[in-house]
Formats: C-alpha cells, structure tokens, sequence
C-alpha cells in the first residue's frame, strides 16, 4: 500500500485557489487554475461533471492507472468549485466524519424514498439531483 506523508494537498490546492481568487494578477500567465476561475462556476461545475465521466469510463476499462490520473483531474477540479464556494475540505472530510458516526462507515446518506424504512438522517435536502 502507499501511503502519502506529507502536507495535505487538497489543503494546499484550497488554500492555493483561494489566494488566486483574491490576487488574480498574481497569477502566472500561464495558469489553469486562474484560466478556469475566470471562466466562472458554470465552468468550474462542468469539468466536474466531465471529470467523474471520466473517472467512471476508466473504472470500467479497469485501467488503475488512467483511473488514478482521473481521480486527481477529478480531486483537482472539486476542489478548485468547492473553493469558489468557500467550502473548505475540511468542511467536507467533517461531514464524511459525521456520518461515519452515524452509520458506522462514512456512507452516502440514504435518499428520501429510504425514509420510509425508518432511517434517522437528519435533515435531507430535498430539491433537484
């Protein structure tokens, strides 16, 4: 198994990113980060969206090291919205934490029809998926 030691890099990307929102002159020309920042949310959510595709398809091709770049595209581009939101990962490790205390293991919560089982959630946002 390998096991990364060191500072945490979704920390050090946030942080990153968040400097790059307050300074964007700041940033190197050649940036993608501040490309994409300045391309707005819209942006930012798309590539989201196109790396989890991305992440599915090499999943399914079973090719571990594609998959390992995608997840890290993936990672990258979640963490450049969520610092758009100033949602820190620390907010989001939090909520896996929080259910892992509830559930055992830090699952995805059940969706609303699952209430009818009689699952204590909490509140369930309810809205578009």
């Amino acid at each position: 198994m390998i096991q990364y030691i060191g500072p945490d890099p979704l920390r050090s990307l946030y942080d990153a990113v968040q400097t790059l929102r307050r300074e964007p002159a700041a940033a190197p020309e050649a940036s993608r980060t501040a490309k994409l920042l300045a391309q707005g949310r819209a942006r930012m959510a798309r590539k989201v969206g196109e790396e989890a595709i991305e992440v599915a398809i090499e999943a399914m091709r079973g090719d571990r090291d594609a998959l390992v770049m995608e997840a890290a595209d993936l990672l990258y581009n979640l963490v450049v919205l969520l610092a758009d939101l100033d949602i820190a990962p620390d907010e989001v490790l939090a909520e896996l934490r929080r259910r892992e205390m509830a559930f055992g293991i830090a699952e995805k919560l059940p969706k609303p029809d699952d209430l009818t089982n009689n699952v204590a959630v909490g509140p369930v946002k309810r809205g578009k998926r």
